[in-house]
């Protein structure tokens, strides 16, 4: 079975690639064409439109920017919309509004199709290792024919609900995202101006009870002054915007997500939105004076 995949970013390229590595025959699209050049050398086809994509293949997979993006994937011109059909299924890995996915999978469904939200964890090196964590919204039946192909780039898929559920559970995964990655640039900042070997530091208190992912993973890169992005800090940005939306709707207190978001806001003024988002240490560190580093 064919399987399509549209949106060739920093997530949709790795994704793509490990269903070609799995043995899975692929088409992709990209609104930019040469983003797909390394894909088409690797095996893939390349569709010159989403509809085209849609229409070659049972069940495709998506992953933009933003809720503005997916709508013109999905329902523009030549998008998704125009090649679906009885029996074909949409599986969005976008982070996106909600209520925008409900929407989306009730116009799809009256073309005859099925949508999925399945939002992704794990950065660009679980896309690109194959080990992302995958919170998946819609009918179960859906859930279980997607996930032998969800496999080929999931090492954790889980049924949260509903058509919606995903992307909700996705917005809590932020939440948890940005709050330790806050902690860990507080932690690291107390480090250094104690005297700390900083490498030490994190290697005593990784595999404990203040262990975590982000102290494990974006630490050494803090350290070594590396801000390349798994996830940059303007697309953090976006999904800290549905988390606040959805917080005001449902008169839910987030303190400390509100004021992440606010240092972002910072770090996109001194125009750092482009490097990762452990660069949230630089708000910090302008606060301080000092500088997380060696020596």
């Amino acid at each position: 079975m064919k399987i399509g995949y549209a949106g060739m970013g920093i997530m949709g390229s790795g994704m793509a690639g490990c269903l070609l590595r799995a043995g899975h025959d692929v088409m992709v699209w990209n609104r930019t064409r040469d983003r797909t050049d390394d894909l088409a050398a690797a095996g893939a086809e390349v569709a010159d439109n989403p509809a085209e994509l849609a229409a070659a293949c049972e069940i495709t997979m998506t992953c933009v920017s933003d809720t503005p993006d997916v709508d013109e994937v999905t329902l523009g011109e030549d998008g998704l919309i125009h090649g679906l059909g009885a029996g074909k299924l949409v599986v969005d890995h976008s982070t996106i509004s909600a209520s925008a996915t409900r929407r989306l999978a009730a116009t799809v469904a009256a073309a005859g199709a099925a949508w999925m939200d399945a939002p992704v964890s794990g950065g660009s090196e679980g896309a690109q290792r194959g080990t992302l964590s995958i919170m998946a919204g819609g009918e179960a039946a859906d859930v279980e024919r997607a996930r032998p192909y969800m496999e080929a780039y999931g090492s954790s898929i889980t049924h949260v609900g509903p058509v919606g559920a995903g992307q909700m559970v996705k917005q809590v995964n932020q939440v948890l995202v940005v709050v330790n990655a806050l902690a860990v640039s507080e932690a690291l900042l107390l480090a250094k101006a104690g005297g700390l070997d900083l490498d030490a530091t994190i290697e005593a208190v990784k595999g404990g009870g203040a262990g975590s992912w982000m102290l494990a993973n974006r630490g050494p890169q803090v350290v070594d002054r590396d801000w390349r992005p798994g996830f940059t800090i303007d697309l953090q940005q976006k999904d800290l915007r549905l988390v606040l939306e959805s917080a005001d709707e449902l008169a839910v207190p987030l303190p400390a997500t509100s004021l992440v978001f606010q240092m972002y806001r910072a770090l996109q003024r001194r125009g750092l939105g482009h490097e990762g988002n452990h660069a949230i240490v630089k708000a910090l560190e302008e606060m301080a004076g000092l500088e997380v580093t060696r020596g």
